[in-house]
């Protein structure tokens, strides 16, 4: 899988995005934080969540309306939050591993994972106040 093209919401340079890295997704223009959100898979999960940014799981399937409904949401939050946040997106149809390692039993679920662990799940689909809020939380309670 090819990394995904991201244009800078500052000067408008497409950058390339890795589904892992340690380090935080910047401009290669103009040093701008970038929006990072990934799909990951199976074999990819673990380098993508191992980051030094929040990060948020979106487990998510195609046959499923509220996924489709919290996508705007979570590229939303990418946006807003870029530097601090990273979104990874995970079809669990695609991905039974990992669907199985979470006990993706209803679908969407997030995850909200800080320096490997889960610090928040949540199972269904939240208006955007509401996400906004367990992610500023989870934000505030790092260390």
């Amino acid at each position: 899988m090819t990394d995904p093209v991201v244009v800078c919401p500052s000067c408008g340079t497409k950058n390339r995005l890795p589904v892992s890295s340690h380090g935080l997704p910047r401009c290669a223009n103009c040093a701008t934080d970038l929006p990072w959100l990934v799909n990951a898979g199976d074999q990819d999960f673990d380098a993508a969540v191992a980051t030094k940014a929040l990060v948020i799981v979106d487990l998510w399937a195609t046959w499923c309306p509220p996924c489709r409904m919290i996508a705007p949401i979570l590229e939303s939050l990418s946006k807003e939050l870029a530097g601090q946040l990273k979104v990874v997106k995970v079809d669990v149809d695609h991905s039974p591993v990992i669907a199985q390692r979470y006990e993706a039993r209803s679908i969407p679920m997030l995850l909200i994972i800080d320096d490997g662990k889960v610090v928040d799940t949540v199972v269904g689909a939240l208006p955007k106040t509401a996400l906004r809020k367990r992610v500023d939380a989870a934000l505030a309670a790092r260390v």
